[in-house]
């Protein structure tokens, strides 16, 4: 096995497409295609799917394209059209001038609708929709024939025709396939192929059409138009193969595509559904479809992940043919990993505390040389200023505290990172007991190199106070209190969002480097976590970070508790 094999993971998927090169199927050609429906942001489970598309063409030469299945005008934009692209691009992906849409292809859609109304395989049918469910039958009961389903092949062109030309109204027809209303599959009891939708603005199509085809239809066509070979989507379509197979069949088309399914994404303390994304938005739980706690990719993208993360997350957690839940854990690991090796280090104090240094002269600063990364020499080091008064975080002082605290107490040493080592000589209360300031001196012999004859317990974080830059932190965390919010039909997901997934930090001081940080920028916030510039509110010259994630997982523990 070579190097490059031994890199490229391996899946039921690929074993399949491995098994068609050597068999010559398809002439050995290998093409995919991403195909999401353009009615809201992608999301996580989305990410999965461009990654193994996108992959795969990669992989075996071959090619992706970009299709947008915009069969449903009323749930459809341009702005989700535009993010999609956005997202597709910000992973890493690029379709080559190879972006459709199904709509594109309506004019075909509808001559193979009169092809199989000629082959008396598809009828106009005048059930109600809800005549239409009754008459479908059940999981255990055969489906009844439409009293519409004998109607001529003349009668049915002439009736298509009308309903092309806007002359029925809504609901009152829909096409369907003549199939098998016996068919132990329910996707098979003849199913509809057109419905009537009259004042509807296509985003690409305008007012042109006033009947839309369903996706089942149309999606096979599109594929085959395409020049497809491997139709891949998540598991809930199995059931749906035989009509694809069955649409293809039984038109007059060249290519055949094979689908295969595999296992959607079902990610712990969050929701994929696209209506409950939706609904989050709508209802405004959330900040818009990129509100750093969405399981969006734009979510994603402005709370500071990396594309190279989310490409790490969706090949390990791998293609599965069986429904699986992935912890959130597991994403977050990919994006400590990533940043933990590119994120350079900085000094932020969420919670200040001031801190005079009371024998370090008045008026004086100077300028220490801290490193950007303490494992990467290649990062270089940046110059931070020091002076007698600073803030370091209130969490980092005890009055008193046992051994195994180690920092800063009554009485005791702690050494100021990349700074000198202070001593906290006395404690400065308000007139409700509350700790204002403290008053410490420093050993000026301890700038990079430890106290001669005594141990310093440990190391803390501070920003000098004539220096210090005010910023806003916004510290996020998960969007639901619980691992599968949306199990349960009985309870509503809405109950389960956590009251604490987003915590402001409105006086957070931070060393003034990050005035210059950019845009793109993500930083270590020393024992704070990882945190990038907020894209929205930086751009009006606010500072504002956001929390990427904990430099520790600190939801485990409380999971094993639960």
């Amino acid at each position: 096995m070579t190097a490059e094999e031994k890199a490229t993971p391996k899946n039921f998927i690929r074993q399949i497409i491995d098994q068609d090169q050597l068999s010559g199927k398809f002439g050995k050609k290998v093409h995919t295609r991403f195909p999401p429906e353009p009615n809201g942001y992608l999301h996580i489970g989305h990410a999965k799917s461009i990654c193994l598309n996108f992959g795969i063409a990669r992989d075996y030469g071959g090619l992706c394209n970009l299709r947008f299945d915009d069969t449903n005008p009323h749930k459809e934009n341009v702005e989700f059209v535009e993010a999609i692209k956005d997202d597709v691009k910000w992973l890493g992906f690029d379709w080559g001038g190879r972006l459709f849409y199904a709509s594109d292809y309506f004019e075909q859609l509808y001559a193979f609708a009169i092809e199989l109304i000629k082959k008396n395989k598809a009828y106009v049918c005048d059930l109600s929709a809800e005549e239409t469910r009754k008459y479908r039958g059940t999981l255990t009961e055969a489906g009844t024939e439409s009293p519409w389903r004998n109607r001529s092949v003349e009668e049915n062109l002439s009736l298509l025709a009308a309903m092309k030309a806007g002359e029925f109204e809504d609901g009152s027809r829909v096409l369907r396939a003549k199939i098998d209303m016996a068919s132990p599959n329910m996707n098979m009891r003849d199913p509809t192929l057109y419905r009537i939708r009259h004042g509807v603005i296509h985003h690409q199509t305008g007012e042109e059409w006033c009947i839309y085809p369903m996706y089942d239809y149309t999606h096979p066509i599109s594929d085959a138009l395409e020049g497809v070979t491997h139709s891949l989507c998540t598991l809930e379509f199995e059931d749906h193969r035989p009509l694809y197979d069955w649409v293809l069949d039984n038109i007059s088309v060249d290519c055949h595509p094979q689908q295969i399914e595999f296992s959607r994404l079902n990610l712990q303390y969050t929701v994929v559904s696209k209506r409950k994304l939706t609904l989050l938005v709508e209802q405004g739980v959330v900040d818009g479809w990129d509100d750093p706690r969405m399981p969006t990719i734009a979510g994603l993208r402005r709370r500071g992940y990396t594309p190279s993360s989310i490409r790490e997350f969706s090949e390990r957690i791998g293609i599965t043919k069986s429904e699986n839940s992935i912890e959130m854990g597991v994403l977050e690991s990919c994006i400590r990993e990533d940043l933990e090796q590119s994120a350079p280090r900085r000094l932020a104090v969420l919670n200040p505390l001031k801190v005079i240094i009371e024998n370090y002269p008045e008026g004086k600063s100077e300028q220490l040389e801290a490193a950007n990364h303490p494992k990467d020499d290649s990062m270089g080091s940046r110059r931070i200023p020091f002076s007698r008064e600073i803030f370091i975080d209130q969490a980092d002082f005890r009055e008193s505290a046992n051994k195994k605290y180690k920092r800063l107490v009554s009485g005791g040493e702690v050494r100021l990172r990349n700074a000198y080592v202070i001593k906290c000589e006395s404690v400065i209360k308000n007139d409700i007991g509350e700790i204002i300031e403290l008053r410490c001196s420093y050993d000026a012999d301890t700038l990079g190199s430890n106290p001669v004859g005594r141990k310093v317990r440990g190391v803390i974080h501070w920003v000098s106070a004539d220096h210090a830059v005010n910023a806003e932190v916004r510290l996020y965390d998960r969007l639901f209190s619980h691992p599968s919010p949306d199990t349960s039909k009985e309870e509503d997901f809405l109950d389960y969002i956590n009251p604490d997934s987003l915590y402001i930090v409105a006086d957070a001081m931070v060393e003034p480097s990050l005035l210059e940080a950019s845009q793109t920028e993500r930083f270590q916030f020393e024992r704070e976590g990882y945190f990038s510039v907020e894209r929205p509110a930086s751009k009006n010259g606010d500072l504002v970070f956001n929390r990427i994630v904990t430099l520790r997982d600190s939801w485990a523990k409380i999971e094993k508790q639960s």
